[in-house]
């Protein structure tokens, strides 16, 4: 395919040592693929909350002033000075952003992996995504059935396949059942469905009470308002029937994976005949995987000696699973990307509009139900 341009406009966060952030567009020169390599024309990718912890790291969005730089629209921020503490490896370096997205390959290198998908449209992983154009090594692309909306194909890889993981997890470590935090989510909503397929009992938790409504109308037996004032003892009652021993929790700060594992304490002291001074042996396993509240991780001791809090990221775990894992994983997203890993976007927009300051206070808000999809090339 020709006719491709000479630039390639890449949006770039910065951390500089005065402590400002400065998000910006840059064109950059259009790459040339290596042989094992294609370009893909990128046509949609989503605002994800892992996208927006490189986009914006620790800076004070309420700072956030715009400016231009050749026509294009410049995001500068204040960092705070624990936040600059933090961000320190960062400082002077330019760094693309965007985990995933969906696009038409426009030119490959001359490997038969690569030539292979040339003319194809396919879902990428790897970062830089936030640009018009993106080339990444073959094996990072994963080829979509012709006809693929690109919207749909956006989204196949963080979501998907951490859901997927989820259940993978569950099994390898010889839990039974899964506890879910944020679960209306677009995630949320795939473990759903993911669960009422696999047969796989799952407690989920929500904020609202139109949240709850929403997974119950796609099939979710277990749901947990964490507004409700009898919250625990409704989340003790669902582990006691479901017998879940593994949590996900996308929250992260706060005290609610130190509940998750008191209840899950609690549902396991009423199978136990005798007493014991150190709580139950049943382990009990608490995944964190988000930082929807970036303040501390509360933990009230109250859930015995058997147990473990950890973090959850998808790549250490897809390493971990091995090529034939991944392999089934990968085909699973491919043959249900319409129905069970359908994403759903609130608001689609160009690269440029990602910039503007009225477009970052909702998108950075994190709101349940509202995600954000962008066009690059319109």
């Amino acid at each position: 395919m020709t006719d491709l341009p000479d630039t390639n406009l890449t949006m770039l966060t910065l951390v500089k040592p005065e402590g400002e952030l400065e998000v910006f567009f840059e064109r950059r020169p259009m790459p040339e693929p290596a042989p094992h390599e294609v370009l893909v024309r990128i046509l949609a990718t989503p605002i994800n909350p892992s996208d927006l912890g490189l986009l914006f790291g620790a800076a004070d969005m309420a700072s956030a002033r715009a400016s231009e730089r050749d026509g294009l629209p410049v995001v500068t921020a204040d960092i705070p000075a624990p936040g600059m503490r933090a961000m320190a490896p960062r400082v002077g370096q330019a760094l693309p952003i965007g985990n995933e997205g969906c696009g038409l390959v426009v030119k490959a290198g001359a490997s038969p992996e690569a030539q292979a998908l040339l003319g194809k449209t396919v879902a990428v992983l790897g970062g830089e995504i936030y640009a018009e154009y993106r080339c990444l090594p073959a094996q990072m692309c994963m080829e979509l059935p012709e006809g693929t909306d690109p919207k749909d194909g956006a989204s196949c890889f963080v979501n998907p396949l951490t859901s997927l993981a989820f259940t993978e997890t569950m099994r390898m470590e010889g839990h039974s059942a899964l506890v879910h935090t944020a679960a209306a989510s677009n995630l949320g909503q795939m473990l759903v469905k993911i669960c009422a397929k696999d047969d796989i009992p799952l407690v989920n938790i929500v904020r609202s009470e139109a949240q709850a409504e929403l997974l119950k109308a796609i099939g979710a037996t277990h749901v947990v308002n964490s507004s409700d004032e009898d919250f625990l003892d409704r989340l003790t009652a669902a582990l006691v029937e479901t017998g879940a021993t593994c949590g996900f929790d996308a929250i992260g700060g706060g005290k609610l994976a130190g509940q998750i594992l008191a209840c899950m304490e609690a549902a396991a002291v009423r199978r136990m005949t005798s007493y014991s001074r150190y709580g139950s042996d049943t382990f009990k396993q608490v995944y964190i995987y988000g930082a929807l509240d970036v303040g501390p991780t509360v933990l009230n001791r109250s859930f015995g000696f058997s147990w473990s809090l950890s973090g959850f990221l998808l790549t250490p775990f897809l390493q971990k699973a091995g090529a034939d894992v991944v392999g089934r994983m990968r085909a699973r997203v491919v043959d249900e990307l319409t129905t069970t890993f359908k994403s759903h976007y609130s608001h689609e927009i160009s690269l440029t509009d990602a910039l503007s300051l009225d477009t970052i206070a909702n998108y950075n808000a994190k709101r349940t139900g509202e995600k954000y999809l962008i066009r690059p090339n319109g």
